[in-house]
């Protein structure tokens, strides 16, 4: 009987022992984390991805954190899946009118339903983070209006009272997307057609200039914000381009630095070197088949740091895509787009 009950017990060990193995593998299984796919997108291909460029995902990463690559050993930036995904809905929130500092620091959840046009309401961010509504067609258009009639009449005086009511009555926004851009292209229009002469256009511009610089200088922010030099490349005198980006900066919080027109890429470059800029924005909006431009630009970036953000508008942009993304500048199509790159370096 002692023999029998030795050997049950001896083949109930065996079992135990030969199920051990498989039961420690099921606890290994659920214990043991799920290693992510390593990081293998150079940031060329993250910069394709996104939209964004090279300069803007080293910039949001070094001042906001919003994504940590892996570094080779030779110092190389890699992204993972994730971080793509990340950066495409943190630049589709800044698209939405949020700043890269408000976006970064919002949960996943929230980001993910801002990135797909949600309400600052629907994800609990204040209304003060996102571009207030624009005003009623119908009173920028008045204003339009009042300011085109002032200019056939030659009556500068009249323009920029005009002007100036307008900055007080529309937003910053709705001032320069539906009064001093359309007033632009309507002066142009009317020169082709005759109805106007060149004195008009030089008259519009010249009180454009004064009321945009006012406009840049009452919104320009104090020291603590960041610094944008807005200048146009030697050769390139139309500086109407430079100072509605000038005056878009400032609204968005920029303390914005406007040196005039015309300058060699030498002294842009000491200019935002004294000031610690963080990005410069050209105006390219005449002599497109001018050859100075491409070696200009190539000089700026080669002497620029390499964190310091280049932003191109203007008409002859176009023109010169192959040299601008060859040094990773970023062409503002309009100020909308003027807008949500200066929120995304801010």
């Amino acid at each position: 009987m002692r023999e029998a009950g030795r050997c049950q017990e001896n083949v109930q060990d065996n079992i135990l022992t030969a199920s051990a193995p498989s039961s420690i593998h099921s606890r290994m299984s659920r214990d043991t984390p799920i290693t992510a796919p390593a990081p293998v997108h150079p940031i060329q291909v993250v910069s394709r991805r996104t939209g964004l460029s090279a300069d803007v995902i080293r910039s949001w990463e070094k001042r906001h954190g919003v994504v940590t690559p892996v570094r080779t050993p030779t110092g190389r930036r890699l992204y993972s899946d994730a971080d793509i995904d990340r950066l495409r809905l943190l630049e589709q929130a800044t698209v939405a009118g949020y700043s890269i500092r408000r976006a970064a620091a919002l949960p996943p959840a929230t980001l993910a339903a801002v990135a797909r046009g949600g309400t600052p309401a629907a994800s609990g961010i204040a209304v003060a983070d996102v571009d207030a509504a624009a005003p009623a067609s119908g009173e920028a258009l008045e204003h339009l209006d009042a300011c085109l009639a002032a200019i056939e009449r030659f009556d500068g005086v009249t323009l920029d009272l005009i002007l100036r009511r307008a900055t007080v009555a529309l937003s910053a926004a709705a001032f320069l997307d539906a009064v001093v851009r359309p007033l632009d292209a309507r002066v142009a229009a009317r020169l082709l057609d005759g109805t106007l002469r060149a004195p008009h256009r030089h008259l519009a511009h010249a009180v454009l200039r004064r009321v945009l610089d006012h406009v840049t200088a009452t919104a320009t922010a104090p020291a603590a914000s960041p610094d944008l030099v807005v200048t146009t490349p030697t050769g390139q005198s139309q500086e109407l381009g430079a100072l509605v980006t000038a005056a878009a900066a400032a609204a968005e919080g920029w303390r914005v630095t406007y040196v005039g027109p015309g300058l060699p890429a030498e002294e842009t470059v000491e200019a935002a070197t004294i000031l610690g800029a963080r990005a410069v924005a050209l105006s390219l909006g005449t002599a497109a088949g001018d050859r100075h431009i491409p070696r200009e630009l190539r000089r700026l970036r080669a002497l620029l740091p390499a964190d310091v953000a280049i932003l191109v508008e203007g008409a002859a942009a176009d023109a010169h895509r192959t040299v601008l993304g060859e040094i990773g500048a970023t062409v503002l199509r309009d100020t909308a787009t003027v807008r949500a790159q200066l929120r995304a370096l801010m």
